[in-house]
């Protein structure tokens, strides 16, 4: 054997191919990387499936900005959030094995990607946070006008122009120099267009103002009984949505809110709470620490939201005392589905059913003052 070397010597004398630490070395290399692909898969090959649970409750009233001279509350009022991941292998059997919550994502999605998903749900919680001023004002008697912001884009029509040169986020401030200040106005300025015309667009993307031109085409699926192209509508390919704010009339009372990366409607009855709160002088919440869900309309309504469930679980790991749910109506059982929870985890937390903004109002002025500290 050669100095310096170690080799295995086989039973005729010869000396073996590999010696035996390469041998070694050779297997342990396989081992690891058997093992980094297996992490790999269990950690970060995706599942089509969102795994749900309970998320946050948090303080609306650092949200809510308004003129000075309202005077803070003691009470506090909390909207609810639910938490959701993307499925791998790792979550996917500990969500199995835990009893949480897993939808496939195609039911969830239904037919929109998730990035168009994702901003429905932004332009959701904008949708929210207005008709919660609405109704705010309704139910104080403010008076207040509207005023569009822009446009936004929800989804792009695949092969159609704008496909090529916008996004799904996009915000439309401007057409051919033109302002957008009425919901109708883009789809009535087009109406007068012709296929191959172009229209130079001025947006906001990612908080910066940019240009862009789009060339018209028809709009799929738009011709009449007859075929005739002559009554297809002309387009870009988008689906919009109308940004709006709602001003009141008066400086003193205006609003503005600032949810960060929230999304989804079903803070609309909590936001309106905390906002009413806010321009009366008096504290409704009366010291409580008061969470809850479900959407707003600007009539004061209350609709049904999903996952109920785990908000029930967020709210009491943040003290609530008093939790809002809106009824059991139309199929819907979020009421019921918030008591059942509520029982599960052994909460003193109330649930409360209400249907409207009224109702919510009525029982808050029925509760007992909270013991200053």
């Amino acid at each position: 054997m050669e100095e310096g070397r170690l080799e295995s010597v086989g039973k005729d004398g010869g000396r073996d191919r590999f010696p035996r630490k390469k041998r070694m070395w050779s297997k342990y290399t396989a081992a690891t990387l058997v093992g980094i692909l297996l992490a790999y898969f269990l950690v970060f090959y995706p599942l089509p499936y969102f795994i749900y649970q309970p998320g946050s409750a948090e303080d609306i009233s650092p949200m809510i900005t308004t003129a000075p001279g309202h005077p803070p509350d003691r009470g506090v009022f909390m909207l609810t959030t639910v938490g959701v991941m993307d499925a791998n292998v790792v979550s996917y059997l500990w969500a199995k094995a835990t009893h949480q919550e897993i939808r496939p994502k195609q039911k969830v999605l239904q037919g929109q990607t998730e990035e168009e998903y994702n901003q429905t749900q932004v332009y959701s919680m904008s949708s929210s946070q207005s008709n919660a001023i609405l109704a705010a004002y309704k139910h104080l008697g403010i008076e207040y006008s509207y005023h569009t912001d822009s446009i936004m884009v929800l989804h792009l029509i695949p092969g159609m122009p704008a496909s090529e040169v916008l996004s799904v986020g996009d915000q439309l401030l401007k057409v051919d120099g033109k302002a957008l200040e009425a919901p109708d106005q883009l789809v009535n300025y087009l109406s007068g267009k012709q296929v191959g015309d172009k229209v130079s667009l001025t947006l906001n993307r990612g908080g910066k103002t940019m240009e862009a031109e789009v060339k018209l085409a028809y709009l799929p699926a738009e011709a009449t009984a007859t075929g005739g192209e002559e009554n297809r509508r002309v387009g870009m390919g988008i689906t919009q949505a109308v940004m709006l704010t709602v001003l009141s009339k008066i400086d003193a009372d205006r609003i503005s809110i600032k949810a960060g990366d929230i999304g989804g409607p079903s803070a609309g009855l909590m936001f309106t709470l905390e906002i009413i709160n806010r321009l009366l002088p008096e504290d409704i919440a009366k010291g409580h620490r008061i969470a809850g869900t479900g959407t707003i309309e600007e009539s004061g309504k209350v609709g049904p939201i999903g996952g109920i469930q785990h908000k029930v679980v967020a709210a009491d790991r943040e003290g609530a005392e008093i939790f809002f749910a809106p009824k059991d109506e139309n199929g819907y059982t979020n009421y019921s589905d918030a008591k059942k929870e509520a029982e599960k985890i052994g909460t003193k937390m109330k649930i409360i059913p209400v249907s409207t903004l009224d109702d919510a109002i009525a029982y808050l002025k029925e509760l007992p003052q909270q013991a200053a500290e």
